[in-house]
């Protein structure tokens, strides 16, 4: 399975950056191999607006399955929700302990966004 988790870095001992749309880096991992790629955030990190709603289109894109993160936002949050990627706020920690305890089934999977919209 292929997931996404933001990141502060481009490794899996980086840690879990809390925000979505403004992270640093998100990590595309495959669960089963822990082979993953770094996409560089860079360009939605620095948007003026909208920052939440450009990460899910990039995250959309790769077809993952699910976004393990610390806070999404509503926009982000239906965006995701209606490419079926399933949502688990509230991670922290390095990205291998995040991925690893994912994998042991301990994902709670959220039904609505945690952070308020900016506008």
């Amino acid at each position: 399975m292929k997931i996404a988790v933001t990141s502060q870095g481009d490794t899996l001992d980086s840690q879990v950056d809390p925000r979505f749309g403004r992270a640093a880096y998100i990590l595309i991992v495959d669960t089963e191999t822990l082979e993953f790629e770094a996409l560089d955030n860079d360009k939605n990190k620095n948007s003026f607006k909208g920052a939440g709603t450009q990460a899910a289109a990039m995250v959309c894109d790769k077809e993952v399955e699910a976004l393990l993160t610390g806070f999404c936002g509503p926009n982000a949050f239906k965006t995701l929700e209606v490419a079926g990627i399933k949502v688990a706020n509230d991670q922290t920690g390095r990205i291998i302990d995040v991925v690893q305890k994912f994998k042991q089934g301990n994902a709670v999977f959220a039904d609505s966004a945690n952070k308020d919209g900016h506008w």
